[in-house]
């Protein structure tokens, strides 16, 4: 889908839902209508896509008891403000990724992706059975909040760059869009790093006020037509091994659901995680193909340096959160980096030394 194509759809259909965006919560007949608003643009592919099918997977769960309306980014409120809306009740969900609210918790950052940290099936690991979940609802519960883990990009794209990298140098005053750990990853290597939302980064790269940006990975980034004006695109990303989504539902009213609408949602939510998974992963390499045989898109490794470099300093980043976090992010992160230890020895004991014979060995024709 062309960039131009995919906002004239986002916009038409958003100008549909503002009549609605304001209405509140429907409770007739026994039967509950909640908001959704999200991060991501209308029909977003994998991402926005994703929090529509969740929204409808819980609708029609639960026989249309509990119906879920979305709200796409600034339908409602405005995408970063996503979470706000929960908290202040204006919306019973929100859709979104917990490293955008570092700002409340820097602990919420280990529940998207950490540099050089957990893969997809790691994280997902440490979240169901290691502790993971606990820790988050610790956090979010200051917030009368809960949240659910709602999807995977698996390990994203490194990020679109207007010039070529040749090594740390390079990256020395870079205007980057990158948010969360990541992100004072890359200021530590030089970077001038700033957070925007999906819809802005094409405009922030045209204008110049961005020299480079990362969101996710082919099958997004074509919708977004970072193409046009980036034509380096850099594999893999060294900051986001594994990133998840998160559903963030306001924790008094899905308390006050009956039992089995509760578990609805929560096994949607998990349904809809590895649901975005496949989707991504049988899409991105579609698109991939697309941005370099038809849009002259250059694949390319980050230079030795820049990964050795980005190593170093994300450790630096988790050791000063170790040390200097508050008691609550000390804690995620202690719990994140016990099961890290742990998960690493099964994916490089076993996944990784298989992944490194079938790319030696194993092909069809």
């Amino acid at each position: 889908m062309k960039r131009r194509e995919f906002f004239r759809s986002a916009t038409a259909v958003a100008a549909g839902a503002v009549a609605t965006s304001l209405a509140a919560p429907a409770i007739a007949q026994g039967n509950i209508t909640w908001r959704m608003v999200t991060t991501w643009p209308k029909n977003f592919p994998g991402l926005g896509v994703g929090a529509q099918k969740l929204a409808d997977r819980i609708t029609a769960a639960s026989g249309g008891r509990l119906t879920v309306q979305v709200f796409a980014a600034g339908e409602m409120v405005p995408p970063l403000q996503s979470l706000d809306a929960v908290i202040d009740g204006s919306a019973e969900m929100s859709h979104g990724a917990a490293y955008y609210w570092q700002n409340k918790s820097q602990g919420l950052s280990f529940f998207t992706g950490v540099p050089y940290g957990m893969t997809s099936r790691e994280l997902t690991a440490w979240v169901r059975f290691l502790g993971g979940q606990e820790a988050w609802d610790e956090i979010y519960d200051q917030f009368g909040v809960q949240g659910f883990l709602s999807g995977d990009t698996g390990t994203q794209a490194g990020g679109w760059f207007k010039n070529e990298l040749t090594g740390v140098a390079d990256v020395q005053g870079l205007r980057f869009r990158t948010p969360g750990l990541g992100g004072q990853t890359w200021a530590k290597l030089g970077a001038a790093v700033t957070n925007m939302a999906a819809g802005e980064i094409f405009a922030a790269l045209q204008s110049g006020t961005l020299d480079a940006a990362e969101f996710v990975g082919p099958y997004n980034d074509l919708a977004l037509g970072f193409y046009q004006i980036a034509k380096n695109y850099y594999f893999p990303s060294f900051v986001e091994p594994g990133l998840a989504t998160e559903l963030v539902v306001n924790k008094s009213k899905y308390q006050a659901l009956p039992a089995d609408l509760q578990e609805i949602v929560r096994s949607c939510s998990q349904a809809a995680y590895d649901d975005v998974a496949s989707d991504m992963y049988a899409n991105d390499p579609r698109a991939l193909a697309t941005l370099v045989n038809e849009h002259g898109v250059q694949v390319r490794r980050f230079p030795e340096e820049i990964l050795e470099a980005g190593a170093k300093a994300a450790s630096e980043v988790i050791a000063d959160i170790r040390a200097n976090g508050d008691g609550l992010t000390k804690k995620v992160a202690e719990s994140y980096v016990s099961a890290f230890n742990l998960l690493r020895t099964r994916t490089e004991g076993t996944d990784m030394p298989f992944l490194a014979a079938r790319e030696k060995y194993f092909k069809f024709s």
